[in-house]
């Protein structure tokens, strides 16, 4: 038994040592190979179908909606644009798009409808019939095959067709071939004015510049539109569903302007312009008493319904509305603030008296008067009236650097107004730190301190109108589509600057200049006028005070005790042989404001003797200036004209004006420019800061006071070395300019 028991278990060893494993039919492999592959290939399209449904289940959803419907959106009327009188200076009307549709149309018949639509569209016909004859891919075609191709089904010819072209086309019987969809046009009726104030829209309707761009949300509306069901050749499908969503019009915008007074300042602006042959013009008729800006505009100017879009440079320049994009020295119209700041603080009084030897020293700095010899002793009334440099430089310095600059800012200046209009900057006051007791002077006449037009006349209007700093604005309201008002504006005090007994004074004084001081050409017959003159200077690109580029305003306001109208016109560059503000731009202040006080009936409030100005175009300047001497009124010239024709005169002929007044003579005889105008200005020469071994902060700013510069830096980075300036050493600036200097740690 033992030895049978032990040969089992050799037996079972040796069989689980060789034991053969069992086979599995090869049927039985198959099919679970092909298990696994269904597995697999189901467990794919499950992956699939999540990222069709689930991922992108909304692109594809759009994809199969665009194949299954057709939608057509519906543009919304693009609300008006009026004046504070309801004239309408923009609207919109219906207008069509003419479109092809290749597939319908005839082989044989493509040149017939390529020379009819080419020539009542005033297109060219090559253009038109290769627009007939675009093709595509043909749908269906893949990758690996020829590809063959198929006619558009519709091809956009142009927009904006006016209707009586299409019952034109109409007549022509086009066929299916030819298809027209309603669009939207601006129209402008009031076209030859009020360019840069609405700007322009483009093809589409949406604004571009000016009003129509900056009240865009509110004047575009909200677009419709029409979905339909359609077979695969986009055709609908009877019975289908639709869907139809009314557009939303847009609101309409009410301007606080009045157009027969724009039309007064924008022909003024453009005779200002031309007579002086100056560069550009520009100026702003506003109501003194609430911020109502009644007329505002630059010349040369574009009409909004033909923009010139083919040169972008030019429509950029012409779009530009400079009274709040472009910034200047305002010169002596700035001594206003000037005079109001030093009457509110007690610097001065009305029985102040200054006397002007021609210039004055201010701590070692000569500054000239503009006025050679100077004024000698004078009230401060007169100072006024002669508009004396050194009176007003005495006049900062009194009052010191803290509380002038507290004033300054108070009159709003390095701030925008608000006024609505596009483009508006702030113009620059640079920070006190960096002013010295001469610029502090300068500053005192107009100098060294930049700003807008915008901001000088709100300025001003705040010295004039009882002492109030009023916000400026040219939309009265805007009304939704159902007639709601959405948006309206009124009279806003921002803070006020000086008390009513200033207000007062200061108003007397600039009556006086131009009764009796440098605005005698803006007196206006009938009625009491006040304001200022200004002349400043320009600047080269290389930083350099001009010779010869000057900028000439005159800003007034009339009934001086009761001010309804504030004029400011500026001068751009004008290439006469005098450019004073009195001669260049106050002749059409004047004529604006005696329009303007006519065609609004205000109450003539001065009795004075009257004449009317003849005319003397084409007269030689002597013979013109005795027909003036006959007629009561006296002329400006040079004597060096004397033998020249008069090309034109300003005020115009048949105007009344205050006997005695001046008449402009312009003469084909004159040089063009007067350097004895140009104040004299004192130049320095930059030094090196930077190669002048290691200079750091304080070695630089001591090397630039040294030589009567002013330094800036970026006080966050102003550790180290000086590495570069602004100006190169050696070139010569306005003694006082600012020199920026960037420093850096040398490795």
């Amino acid at each position: 038994m033992a030895q049978k028991s032990s040969a089992l278990r050799s037996r079972s060893r040796f069989l689980r040592k060789n034991r053969i494993k069992p086979r599995i039919p090869a049927s039985r492999a198959k099919l679970l190979f092909a298990l696994a592959a269904a597995m697999l290939a189901f467990f794919a399209l499950i992956v699939q179908l999540f990222s069709v449904s689930i991922i992108n289940g909304k692109t594809w959803t759009e994809k199969a909606m665009r194949q299954w419907s057709r939608t057509t959106y519906l543009k919304a009327d693009r609300g008006k644009i009026t004046d504070r009188d309801g004239t309408v200076l923009a609207s919109s009307y219906t207008t069509y798009q003419v479109c092809v549709n290749p597939q319908n149309i005839q082989v044989d018949d493509r040149e017939r409808i390529a020379n009819v639509l080419s020539t009542y569209l005033e297109m060219d016909y090559d253009t038109v019939l290769a627009k007939m004859s675009k093709t595509r891919i043909k749908r269906g075609t893949q990758n690996n095959e020829t590809p063959t191709y198929e006619l558009l089904s519709q091809v956009k010819i142009k927009d904006q067709v006016d209707k009586e072209v299409i019952s034109q086309l109409n007549a022509m019987q086009l066929g299916t071939g030819v298809s027209y969809y309603a669009d939207v046009k601006r129209d402008y009726p009031e076209s030859g004015y009020y360019g840069q104030l609405l700007g322009f829209t483009n093809v589409d309707g949406d604004g571009q510049t000016g009003v129509e761009l900056t009240y865009n949300s509110y004047l575009s509306g909200t677009d419709g539109y029409m979905k339909t069901d359609t077979d695969r050749d986009n055709n609908p499908v009877p019975g289908g569903e639709e869907e139809y969503i009314l557009p939303i019009a847009g609101g309409d915008v009410t301007l606080t302007t009045n157009t027969g007074l724009q039309a007064i300042l924008e022909n003024a602006l453009q005779e200002a312009c031309t007579v002086n042959n100056a560069n550009n013009a520009y100026g702003i008729l506003l109501s003194p008493q609430t911020g109502e800006i009644y007329a505002v505009g630059s010349y040369p100017t574009f009409d909004s319904s033909n923009p010139p879009r083919s040169d972008a440079k030019v429509l950029l320049e012409l779009s530009k509305n400079r009274i709040v994009t472009d910034t200047y020295e305002p010169g002596s119209t700035f001594k206003v603030v000037t005079l109001s700041a030093a009457l509110e603080t007690g610097a001065v009084n009305p029985n102040t008296m200054f006397k002007c030897t021609g210039s004055l020293l201010v701590k070692g700095e000569k500054i000239k008067c503009w006025k050679s010899g100077g004024h000698g002793t004078e009230t401060l009334t007169e100072a006024v009236a002669n508009s004396c440099n050194p009176a007003f430089m005495s006049m900062a310095l009194r009052m010191g650097l803290d509380t002038f600059y507290d004033y300054i800012y108070a009159f709003g200046f390095n701030d925008t107004t608000g006024s609505g209009i596009m483009g508006e900057t702030s113009g620059t006051v640079t920070h006190k730190k960096y002013i010295r007791d001469a610029d502090l002077a300068r500053i005192g006449f107009g100098q060294s301190i930049s700003c807008t037009g915008m901001q000088l006349a709100m300025a001003f209007t705040a010295a004039i109108n009882g002492g109030e700093l009023l916000k400026p604005y040219i939309v009265s309201e805007i009304t939704d589509s159902n007639g709601n008002v959405v948006l309206q504006n009124g009279r806003t005090v921002v803070r006020r600057v000086i008390s009513p007994t200033t207000s007062g004074l200061v108003r007397t004084m600039l009556q006086n200049v131009v009764e009796n001081g440098s605005g005698k050409n803006a007196q206006v017959y009938g009625y009491s006028v006040g304001g200022k003159t200004g002349t400043s200077q320009k600047y080269e690109e290389d930083g350099s005070v001009s010779s010869s580029r000057l900028i000439a305003s005159f800003i007034g306001f009339a009934p001086v005790n009761d001010p309804q109208f504030v004029c400011l016109i500026v001068v751009d560059e004008p290439k006469v042989p005098s450019v004073y503000g009195s001669t260049v731009a106050a002749p059409f202040v004047q004529q604006v404001l005696a329009s303007s006080l006519s065609m609004m009936g205000v109450t003539p409030d001065k009795s004075n003797r009257s004449a009317t100005v003849p005319n003397v175009v084409n007269m030689t300047v002597g013979e013109a200036v005795r027909a003036l001497k006959d007629a009561g009124l006296t002329a400006t010239y040079l004597e060096s004209e004397e033998n020249s024709l008069v090309t034109a005169q300003a005020p115009r002929s048949n105007v009344t004006v205050v006997r005695g007044s001046n008449v402009v003579l312009y003469s084909n005889g004159y040089s063009f420019f007067n350097s004895e105008t140009v104040e004299e200005t004192e130049y320095v020469v930059v030094p090196d800061v930077v190669n002048k071994g290691l200079e750091d902060r304080i070695m630089a700013r001591d090397r630039l006071e040294a030589a009567g510069l002013v330094i800036d830096y970026d006080p966050e980075a102003c550790v180290g070395y000086a590495v570069s300036q602004s100006y190169p050493a050696g070139q010569k600036v306005p003694r006082g300019t600012v020199v920026f200097i960037t420093f850096a740690v040398k490795e």
